[in-house]
């Protein structure tokens, strides 16, 4: 299948759109692909996943977050980023960090994705996000009504901002954790899975560590998910 790439800004933000040449309608169903940290909207993992998305029959965007990608350098996510590889060099204790730097950060970047959405005017959309695109993502999810199925991962419940938007969302999940995760501590991820409100939430646990590749068939997967809860039947 071929697939049209469309780069685009919405308010200043930049953002790409992947879809079938063969489709001149906004009538498939749209996942937002939340980028790792350090990444950015056209990462090889961004794309490798909005190509598999659109051959499966979908529609797929991304945005650089703040301080990523195309936008410019902002000088108090970079300090924390910064201190975060510092850290990380140390060994010592990342999540409670990472909680704050993804809540601090989610406050520009909901509104952010809310207008790309407005902008694209598709009908139907789902959420794909792990690591840093699941700390943004949970509390993106529990404010945007369009999305009504998620995809989430690699993040923990450590701050209690995390859990409270966690508990708003209802729509269905599918949580990734990776069992040797060294930078959110596993009962993190099986607190952030319990708090959230879904009904329909499917707990998927993979052994690795946070940077290791995520197996294949969970994006197999996650098409599947998503089919069922965003396609009509």
């Amino acid at each position: 299948m071929h697939i049209h790439e469309e780069f685009f800004t919405v308010d200043g933000v930049p953002a790409v759109l992947w879809t079938s040449v063969d489709d001149t309608t906004n009538v498939r169903p749209l996942i937002l692909i939340g980028h790792g940290g350090g990444q950015h909207k056209t990462a090889p993992g961004v794309l490798h996943r909005a190509h598999h998305f659109v051959n499966s029959g979908f529609a797929a965007v991304s945005v650089d977050v703040p301080n990523h990608g195309d936008r410019p350098t902002d000088d108090r996510y970079q300090s924390i980023a910064t201190e975060i590889g510092t850290r990380v060099d140390s060994g010592e204790e990342l999540a409670p960090l990472l909680a704050d730097f993804h809540s601090l950060v989610a406050e520009q970047t909901v509104p952010e994705w809310q207008a790309v959405l407005d902008h694209l005017e598709f009908g139907s959309v789902g959420y794909w996000g792990v690591s840093l695109g699941c700390g943004l993502g949970v509390p993106f999810v529990a404010a945007e009504p369009q999305v009504r199925a998620a995809v989430l991962g690699l993040g923990g419940a450590s701050a209690p901002a995390c859990a409270e938007a966690a508990a708003r969302i209802t729509v269905p999940i599918e949580f990734l954790v990776q069992w040797e995760d060294e930078r959110v501590p596993r009962e993190q991820s099986l607190a952030l899975f319990d708090a959230f409100g879904s009904a329909d939430k499917t707990l998927h646990a993979n052994p690795g560590r946070h940077g290791d590749r995520l197996p294949d068939h969970e994006l197999d997967s996650a098409v599947r998910f998503f089919t069922r809860h965003l396609t009509p039947h």
